[in-house]
């Protein structure tokens, strides 16, 4: 069966949504309020970096089964499906900024003549779909409405993969018509046998916020250890193979490095803190997380202080801006906040980045010098950093390294170079958890 579904938003989690589910034979129309990012995708530009996503825009566009609606109104008018996938960042204190959701809720009961599923894909805190429910009876008692949770699990840089191959797809509803129909939506990840849990809204929320926690606090941990591994002279990279063996561990996220970033994890952990405190839960341990994880970049600035002996009037490269590989988002990025920190005590920093250099440019502005070939941004720099995971910095031609910095100094925050290789080049070499 083809279903009407209508997505409020084209960022990561909408426009990834969208053209899945049109993928999977659905007839999809995206919205959005910023009508700049409709007209890129009308030219099918993907306003943001994400791989083998282009691919499938274009194929359905071809195949009229993915559309473009620059009215929200009109879109959820039109449609019976109606996904939420606005962003909820965090505020100030915290908490989940429901602002956007808000609005798409009252829209949606304002604009809806029959029948609606609402299905939230947005991150949202616990009662929040409940509240969605009985606002939208209040605002329009005279239209049935089914309220869903189906949170997101997809990772920046692999979210096409993760859509088309998750580990779970959680659908929280009480209503058993709403159970069905989107059982039907995602019918060719049922038919694989794609584990699908079924449970009521509140649940299907805090299982989205737990599963983020839970990862945000192994990286932690591996942090911590790997900062223990520098003080004591082991080898954070065998301590982590040695847990990964482990069954009951597995190896997934156990891999150090300048802190947690991006646009889920440092809001999740935060939100969660604030929903322990609103129903006078302890959640110490995920605070603990949020305070940890900024330790952790500061950590990185003084490993550089310790080796430059002072970043004052140093001259620093940094390779990588966006907070992950394989994406253009600076969101919450470890380099960001590093970079921050570097040009207050007084260091000049050379920055390359593949991707997110236009993004990283609208928070740090012309205080950062951006240079597209990496080797040219090590031109006269005392050190280099190494702040995000790409392949290109992997394989790094030593020899051109050495010629192009004046000083000896590397910093690898991601532990992707050879530590014996580039130490035999006549550097001086750190990494997380391993010298």
């Amino acid at each position: 069966m083809t279903y009407k579904i209508a997505i409020l938003g084209t960022g990561y989690v909408g426009l990834v949504c969208g053209v899945g589910l049109a993928d999977f034979g659905n007839r999809v129309t995206c919205t959005d309020i910023d009508g700049e990012k409709i007209d890129l995708l009308e030219r099918e530009t993907i306003p943001f970096y994400e791989p083998g996503l282009e691919e499938y825009l274009k194929r359905n566009r071809k195949e009229r089964r993915f559309f473009l609606e620059k009215d929200p109104e009109k879109a959820i008018r039109d449609n019976d499906i109606i996904f939420i996938a606005v962003g909820t960042p965090s505020r100030d204190d915290g908490e989940a900024d429901l602002s956007y959701l808000e609005e798409a809720v009252r829209t949606i009961a304002r604009e809806s003549k029959e029948p609606k599923i609402v299905v939230t894909k947005s991150t949202v805190p616990v009662g929040t779909n409940r509240w969605i429910k009985e606002t939208l009876l209040h605002l329009n008692p005279t239209v049935s409405f089914l309220v869903v949770s189906n949170p997101e699990f997809l990772r920046e840089g692999r979210a096409v993969q993760d859509f088309f191959h998750p580990d779970k797809v959680v659908v929280g509803t009480e209503e058993e018509e709403a159970r069905e129909v989107m059982r039907e939506i995602y019918r060719p990840l049922y038919l694989l046998n794609t584990p699908f849990i079924f449970c009521n809204l509140e649940t299907a929320e805090l299982i989205k916020y737990a599963n983020n926690a839970f990862l945000a606090t192994k990286i932690t941990f591996i942090n911590q250890i790997a900062n223990l591994c520098d003080a004591v002279g082991a080898d954070v990279h065998v301590v982590a193979r040695a847990l990964g063996m482990d069954g009951r561990i597995s190896p997934k996220f156990l891999h150090p490095g300048p802190g947690f970033g991006g646009s889920c994890f440092p809001k999740d952990t935060r939100a969660l803190v604030k929903t322990g405190e609103r129903y006078g839960v302890d959640m110490s341990l995920v605070r603990e997380v949020v305070i940890a994880n900024e330790r952790q970049k500061e950590e990185m600035v003084r490993k550089l202080e310790r080796l430059l002996g002072g970043v004052r009037g140093k001259r620093i490269c940094v390779l990588g801006l966006s907070f992950k590989a394989e994406t253009d988002d600076v969101r919450e990025s470890p380099a960001i906040t590093i970079i921050k920190k570097l040009l207050q005590e007084g260091a000049k920093v050379q920055a390359h980045d593949p991707q997110a250099i236009p993004n990283a440019r609208k928070i740090l502005g012309e205080k950062v010098q951006y240079f597209d070939d990496m080797y040219q941004a090590m031109e006269k720099c005392d050190a280099l950093c190494i702040l995000t995971e790409w392949n290109s910095y992997r394989n790094l031609d030593l020899d051109i390294v050495k010629s192009n910095l004046t000083g000896r100094v590397i910093l690898d925050t991601r532990n992707v170079l050879d530590p014996e290789l580039v130490k035999e080049k006549g550097f001086i070499y750190e990494g997380v958890g391993r010298k």
